[in-house]
């Protein structure tokens, strides 16, 4: 029994230490949702010009590709490998905002158990004030959690849309630049931007 007694309370100490991490990771999480609303902001009004940075970008580098590239035989090849790495940056820049999705909800839930267990603890020794401050810290700290993740998952929604039109835009591109250089056959039909804007 007092080995049982000893890792319970072993336990009880590992989780009231991990308390403060986790109200930080908290607090770091609102920022983050707060950094990344402000840029998915800008985003959507430069696509309500039907303007896509990441595209551009992309389209510039692709021009310069190929004319410091000349005739070269393996043109597309390096066509190929550039349009792989500007997929790659896109679905970096999806993982970012899924990061906050899974983790938020995490961060609550550990936000909220630790709290009641110190909670339940100060019931024991009969410290009232310090039972409802535990207890104020782990519904604070659900709420704030699953709030984020919810944002993050609204948010994840809609930048999906624009990455599947952004890559689609870019294989086009690709395809349709490489034909002119090479003098392929006609060039290919552009798919329909509606989810572009959405």
């Amino acid at each position: 029994m007092n080995i049982l007694a000893g890792l319970e309370t072993f336990l009880y100490l590992i989780s009231s230490v991990l308390l403060f991490p986790v109200v930080a990771g908290l607090v770091l999480l609102v920022a983050w949702v707060a950094i990344f609303s402000g840029g998915f902001l800008r985003e959507w009004i430069e696509r309500r010009r039907d303007t896509s940075i990441p595209l551009e970008r992309f389209q510039k580098q692709l021009t310069a590709t190929l004319e410091e590239a000349g005739a070269a035989p393996d043109l597309d090849l390096q066509a190929e490998r550039l349009l792989q790495t500007a997929e790659l940056a896109q679905i970096k820049s999806l993982d970012k905002i899924r990061f906050v999705i899974r983790v938020g909800p995490a961060l609550g839930l550990m936000g909220t158990l630790i709290p009641m267990g110190i909670s339940l603890s100060s019931l024991a020794q009969g410290d009232m004030p310090k039972m409802a401050g535990s207890m104020v810290t782990a519904f604070t700290t659900v709420v704030v959690g699953l709030g984020c993740s919810v944002l993050a998952y609204l948010m994840s929604l809609v930048k999906e849309k624009w990455v599947r039109a952004d890559l689609r835009e870019m294989e086009f591109f690709t395809e349709k630049m490489l034909r002119q250089r090479l003098g392929g056959p006609s060039e290919p039909v552009q798919e329909e931007r509606s989810d572009a804007l959405s």
